[in-house]
């Protein structure tokens, strides 16, 4: 299997609404689909990534997530799984738990024992990648993290990662403008189309001017409609327009990412509760709820970004 370029345009990775209890709460994940599909300008969705809280998920409920959310998108965009695990074995039977339950391609993430050595020893990342490719027949995203987490791929391995076939796309998310560059020439140069979808969101106009086929975002899960409009004023060369629509974006940015980083998606949950789109914004320990002051400055950025219920408002 040699994929073409499937993975380009505006692709929000969901926010996983929980009960009280801390179970899945299916209605509500249903309508927060149901809202990302039906989003201007979104191309796909990423379930099973971190906005979805992953690391707290079963082996079960990461099946159960990912096809509920297949069954409620039926096929109106395609559905990316992440894979999140620390051993390459462990992650061929994630990716062939996705694949039955019909998704379009998979989301790798590093393990974490990559930071121990994997920038020395680039044929860890390959025996990792290969193994997934040989072990299943599905495009895989190659998920890159900030070089200083040491767990980031450098551009000669993201070239060799280019070779594999199934290797679709590369979701950037080395919060580097220099390094990204780079990867971006490193994916450029590699005679295939890898796509790159930009995880730079703290500065995605700057990302989107260099050039990128998308976007992977978790604050797509609040905010994709605007994204996807700043991708296509960039694209067509739109400056003033991108310009207005990514200064709507900042003061989300600015609550969302603002430190501690590990809070970001229990924020943009808050959002969406703020905006009625899923009841609660209840989130799985070690994670913790935001404060009250936290609420209500995210209340005032969504007001200043022009957030609605339904979208973004023009």
């Amino acid at each position: 299997m040699t994929p073409e370029l499937r993975f380009q345009g505006c692709i929000p990775a969901n926010l996983l609404p929980f009960t009280r209890d801390l179970e899945i709460d299916e209605p509500a994940y249903r309508a927060h689909m149901r809202w990302l599909a039906d989003a201007p300008g979104v191309t796909g969705i990423v379930a099973n990534g971190h906005a979805a809280e992953v690391s707290s998920l079963t082996r079960e409920e990461r099946k159960r997530a990912l096809a509920i959310g297949v069954d409620e998108v039926a096929g109106k965009v395609p559905v990316i799984a992440g894979v999140y695990s620390d051993g390459t074995r462990e992650a061929v039977e994630l990716a062939r738990d996705a694949r039955a339950a019909g998704a379009a391609g998979l989301l790798v993430f590093p393990p974490t024992v990559f930071m121990w050595g994997a920038q020395l020893k680039p044929d860890m990342v390959l025996r990792h990648f290969s193994e997934l490719a040989d072990g299943v027949d599905l495009p895989l995203i190659v998920f890159e993290y900030p070089p200083a987490s040491g767990i980031g791929y450098g551009p000669e391995t993201l070239a060799a990662l280019c070779k594999i076939p199934t290797v679709a796309g590369v979701k950037d998310w080395s919060n580097d403008i220099v390094a990204y560059e780079k990867n971006l020439r490193a994916l450029r140069a590699s005679g295939r189309p890898v796509a790159m979808l930009s995880s730079f969101t703290m500065s995605l106009m700057a990302s989107f001017t260099l050039g990128a086929d998308g976007c992977i975002s978790g604050m797509g899960s609040v905010a994709a409609d605007l994204q996807a409009a700043l991708l296509a004023a960039v694209k067509a060369g739109r400056l003033e327009e991108a310009r207005a629509l990514n200064d709507r974006l900042a003061p989300l940015v600015s609550v969302f990412y603002a430190p501690p980083f590990v809070d970001m998606h229990n924020r943009m949950k808050e959002a969406l509760a703020s905006l009625g789109r899923i009841p609660a914004a209840h989130v799985r320990p070690p994670l913790t709820p935001v404060s009250d002051d936290e609420r209500h400055r995210i209340r005032l950025a969504l007001r200043e970004a022009r957030l609605t219920r339904e979208g973004a408002a023009r």
